[in-house]
């Protein structure tokens, strides 16, 4: 099988469920570059929600699409079918259920916007994580010296994802010396995270009681580069998409075609298959998908209260600014991980 080079994270297996004609899909972009681009376009399905090299990764040197297979072939893959009698208002079972649950699952963590928040996220919190683990480790080394124990190395799994240099440095004549942890934050890490979250931390899902809504006639639910909605809602117009895979009250849902939302509420029984929410909470849930895009909306019609759920950005500066760093994200990921490996290298 050819490299696959351009990385769908939006599985197109997916968005064929909201396609308007065999193979496309209409779009409307949350940032655009001048007022004139058209609020809807029809695009095709394969041409959308990808990326170049998104899920390359570097093994021993070489580029391999490891990632991209393993999606397919784990997640995407076994729900295919489950998606077809989902849609078709057909018998699951406890198997289909759970490749939905999966589905949902990988595609909660593989999208631009799920990194987005990560590379955020560890700029601020790595730095002091890797100084208190190493400290950590010191002290256990240091302890085991002075008892005369053996520390038995241990791996975690999917470990070697993440480009990580440790040095040490000690002066001549001196008993102790410099730890020094350097990791780059970029994809070896979110690789790892999502390995280990769909194949650890996603088992809590299938922990949860799961159903699949309708909207109310008049109504249709839409999708965007970023399905999976973790919602927090505290009441009076107070919510927020930080919701958590186990965390009691978050509700979770994916649409799954115009007609059909996969959803559960942690710790709460949900209302049976097909049930139509009613318009209220029908356009909230609608409010919410669409506010939670990052930069697509996807249906399978032009739906003309989208503009006002998800005004615009109109910046060619942005656009562009984002454009380049995407177009240099492969190589700089890359030289980033290859220079730590190097030096490394040399350290040994």
């Amino acid at each position: 099988m050819a490299f696959q080079r351009d990385n769908h994270y939006v599985s197109c297996l997916y968005l064929k469920r909201f396609a308007a004609s065999p193979g496309r899909v209409w779009t409307y972009r949350t940032l655009v570059a001048h007022s004139r681009v058209p609020v809807w376009k029809l695009a095709a399905i394969k041409g959308v929600a990808y990326r170049a090299h998104l899920y390359t990764r570097l093994a021993a040197g070489v580029p391999t699409d490891e990632i991209e297979r393993w999606l397919n072939a784990d997640f995407e893959t076994p729900a295919e079918e489950a998606l077809m009698k989902a849609t078709a208002d057909m018998r699951l079972s406890p198997t289909d259920w759970h490749n939905l649950v999966r589905f949902l699952a990988a595609q909660d963590v593989r999208t631009p916007a799920r990194l987005a928040e990560n590379l955020q996220r560890w700029k601020e919190t790595l730095p002091g994580m890797l100084d208190e683990t190493l400290q950590d480790s010191v002290r256990r080394f240091d302890l085991a010296k002075k008892s005369g124990q053996v520390i038995k190395p241990t791996t975690v799994a999917h470990s070697d994802y993440i480009p990580l240099r440790i040095t040490t440095q000690t002066q001549p004549g001196q008993e102790f010396g410099k730890v020094k942890g350097e990791m780059v934050a970029g994809r070896g890490l979110w690789f790892f995270s999502m390995r280990h979250l769909l194949t650890k931390t996603a088992k809590v899902l299938h922990n949860h009681r799961w159903s699949i809504l309708a909207p109310p006639d008049e109504l249709t639910w839409f999708t965007t580069d970023d399905p999976v909605v973790r919602l927090n809602y505290y009441g009076d117009g107070r919510y927020d998409f930080k919701g958590g895979w186990g965390n009691p009250g978050t509700e979770i849902f994916l649409p799954l075609d115009p007609r059909h939302l996969l959803y559960t509420k942690v710790g709460e029984r949900p209302p049976r298959r097909g049930w139509v929410v009613p318009r209220a909470e029908a356009e909230m849930i609608r409010r919410f998908i669409a506010e939670h895009a990052h930069r697509f909306i996807f249906a399978a019609s032009p739906d003309a209260e989208v503009p006002r759920l998800r005004p615009r950005i109109v910046d060619l500066a942005l656009l562009r600014d984002e454009d380049e760093q995407w177009r240099r994200w492969h190589g700089d990921q890359t030289n980033a991980e290859r220079e730590l490996i190097d030096s490394r290298k040399q350290s040994d």
